[in-house]
């Protein structure tokens, strides 16, 4: 009865590992409270940073700077955690972990107020419009002014506008507040991911951790649906709303000068981050490590034996009184020996070139969706929330459960990791042959001469039809022509007069417009969607695709980087990983990305005091073809590393399965000693049952 008693407190005292309560919160409740904080912190910046991504068009045209400097405001996020990423992996994993995350939660939310501390600093938006709001007036002055094009300066503009608000542009600086606060959220964000996965890994049981895992990365990328939802959200809603009247605004979303409310998704995405670091601060420093069922009354000894056990094989528990000297003495040895791992340097090298290729297509892709497909801002961050992340979300899951489902090990999480990747690559092909047809835009894409046939030679702006107007070549203020073509400004389309309020404005007597030179124009950019409305769906249909067949090997990936590695370099493992992914990857390949794509523009936007600002219009060909191109030429490079990888990760296996057999066999030989010596001491004269031969013989097994 005693026994009985005793094991069924035993059971109630143990978590829902199967181990012993140590506290007044179980280890289970405990593990599931974290599970739950770990995912809801992980949506919280996965949304901070999806939003970020579907701002860079309304940054670029807010701040009138070009892609490339978009890139590097992208990359600083990076920036930060490249500061303090190895330092708070190596000694976060010997602190108290859910207090760091914590801390790294409220500082990310701080950095996402920062970013929209400049909307309130500055001045409100100006755009380039001919059309003037005058209130009870239903004329607006005549675009094409008599005059001489030598009235023009050198860089197009007319004089009295050279000098013109310069002062203010100083205000567009301003930039500098959201790569400052992208750095403090990269920052913040270091520890959540090394700490908190490792923690997962240490205190469930090795078939759980993949489950576990799969289900927090999953959150992380549910957490983009919703950050390009508040971007589609915000970027419906003007810029300055609230602050101006809106019957002013004669532009749509569609428009290239629109900016939305960009400031107002960062506000949002702050109190959610900052709601996220609450539940750590009441979680424990450690819970008991899930393991062979072991009773209290067991001896020191027998508990060291713990350590040595199958299932703690991938375990690994700080030490709760290592001093700070200590720790700092093992750092640069423990870091030689990650680094000389040679699996986990091939793993490091191809994650590094996938991730360059990940992170520059998924940065553009919302601009490439604008700009090839003719998308507005708001419907295509709306695609990516709705459509495309999903599919990456679902894939990443079922990835957990096909890992769990079929125990892969070692070398089958490489393969299917492999596979689904390469026939992502493959399916990724058929992007070239969906294409569009560029912009039918009068001195850029055609010539004034030849209106029925595309050209990207250099066109002249200034021609028969327009050259009794005084017109600015800078000037990007597009109109509709009845004839299907767009202008860049009702000026330089020859229109004399114009009629009508705001939106509904309307140019006549366009010289440059028809054979008689006497059609109107609207305001706005033409919208030609023939080819495009029937390769749109397509296309989509293949994002979704792809992206779901190369996310099924997303955790199955990741499990291969925890288990190749000694349970003991694992949180220095998985911060290095981050740090080189985000030095080589998260750094450059939106600056690099960004600067090839600079390469495709036709028309740039001018600065009020000089200087290009941001594009208008793209070669979509070449965009293309640089965006798609690049993209796959890094993956193709990646499954090149791969080989030697594969080969080398065999021969790792090989070795630890023999050195598993020969320990094995020495303890063998050790337990038949023993045997043999316990059948000495029992044919012996001694008494076999005193306390010091229970004792002694105790101690020996």
């Amino acid at each position: 009865m005693e026994d009985r008693a005793e094991e069924d407190r035993t059971r109630q005292n143990r978590g829902c590992d199967g181990t012993d309560r140590q506290s007044h919160t179980t280890p289970c409740t405990s593990l599931r409270i974290f599970l739950v904080a770990l995912s809801f912190a992980y949506f919280a910046k996965a949304l901070s940073g999806s939003y970020m991504k579907s701002t860079i068009t309304q940054l670029e045209r807010r701040f009138d700077i070009p892609s490339y400097l978009i890139g590097v405001i992208d990359g600083s996020f990076e920036i930060g955690n490249l500061l303090v990423i190895a330092f708070v992996s190596y000694f976060g994993a010997k602190l108290h972990r859910p207090k760091i995350i914590a801390m790294g939660c409220v500082l990310m939310s701080i950095g996402t107020f920062i970013i929209a501390l400049p909307h309130f600093m500055i001045g409100r938006y100006e755009y380039e419009t001919s059309v003037r709001w005058v209130e009870n007036s239903t004329l607006s002055p005549a675009p094409c002014r008599a005059g001489l094009p030598a009235e023009l300066t050198q860089d197009g503009k007319r004089p009295q506008e050279q000098s013109t608000d310069c002062e203010s542009e100083s205000n567009l600086s301003m930039w500098i507040y959201v790569l400052l606060g992208n750095v403090l959220r990269g920052i913040g964000e270091t520890p959540v991911q090394p700490l908190g996965i490792s923690y997962i890994d240490d205190f469930t049981t090795e078939e759980n951790a993949a489950l576990y895992i799969g289900c927090v990365q999953t959150i992380s990328v549910v957490g983009p649906v919703f950050g390009y939802l508040l971007g589609s959200l915000c970027a419906k809603i003007y810029v300055d709303i609230g602050f101006v009247k809106m019957e002013t605004i004669t532009i749509t979303p569609a428009d290239s000068r629109w900016v939305g409310a960009w400031w107002l998704g960062y506000l949002i995405a702050g109190v959610i981050t900052l709601l996220s670091a609450i539940p750590f601060w009441f979680l424990p420093r450690s819970l008991p490590v899930p393991g062979p069922q072991f009773q209290r009354k067991d001896s020191d000894e027998q508990k060291g034996f713990i350590k040595d056990h199958p299932h703690m094989k991938n375990k690994y528990t700080a030490d709760e009184h290592t001093s700070f000297i200590e720790m700092a003495k093992d750092f640069i040895p423990t870091l030689r020996t990650l680094l000389a791992h040679p699996v986990y340097l091939i793993y490091l090298c191809v994650t590094v070139i996938q991730l360059n290729s990940l992170i520059g297509m998924v940065t553009y892709k919302p601009k490439y969706i604008e700009q090839h497909f003719r998308q507005s801002a708001s419907k295509a961050n709306f695609l990516m929330g709705v459509i495309n992340i999903p599919a990456v979300a679902l894939g990443m899951f079922s990835g957990g459960l096909l890992m769990k489902r079929f125990k892969l090990n070692i070398m089958g999480a490489a393969k299917f990791a492999f596979s689904t990747s390469l026939i992502g690559y493959v399916l990724s092909m058929f992007f070239f042959a969906m294409s569009c047809e560029n912009a039918k835009v009068a001195g850029v894409t055609l010539s004034y001469d030849k209106i029925d046939e595309i050209s990207y030679d250099k066109h002249s702006l200034f021609t028969a039809c327009n050259r009794d107007c005084v017109c600015s070549s800078n000037e990007w203020d597009p109109v509709c022509g009845e004839n299907g073509i767009t202008y860049l400004s009702p000026c330089l389309a020859g229109c004399s007069t114009s009629a009508g309020l705001r939106k509904n404005t309307v140019f006549s007597n366009c010289s440059c417009i028809g054979v008689g030179g006497n059609l109107t124009a609207n305001t706005g950019q033409c919208h030609e969607k023939d080819d495009c409305d029937s390769m749109f769906p397509y296309f989509l249909a293949l994002s979704v695709i792809s992206s779901f067949i190369i996310s099924l090997g997303g955790t199955p990936g990741y499990m291969l980087l925890i288990r190749c590695i000694k349970p003991e370099l694992k949180s220095l493992a998985l911060g290095f990983h981050a740090l080189a992914t985000r030095t080589l990857a998260g750094i450059p390949a939106p600056i690099y990305f960004g600067a090839i794509i600079d390469t495709t523009c036709l028309k740039w936007g001018q600065k009020k005091c000089g200087g290009i600002g941001a594009c208008r219009i793209y070669n979509t060909t070449a965009y293309r073809i640089a965006y798609l191109g690049l993209t796959l030429s890094l993956r193709t490079v990646s499954f090149i590393i791969c080989i030697p990888g594969f080969i080398l990760l065999g021969r790792q296996l090989k070795k630890e399965e023999q050195d598993a057999i020969h320990a094995l066999s020495n303890g063998g030989t050790e337990l038949e000693a023993l045997r043999k010596e316990e059948c000495v001491i029992l044919n012996s004269d001694q008494p076999l049952h005193t306390p010091e031969n229970s004792t002694d013989r105790h101690t020996r097994l």
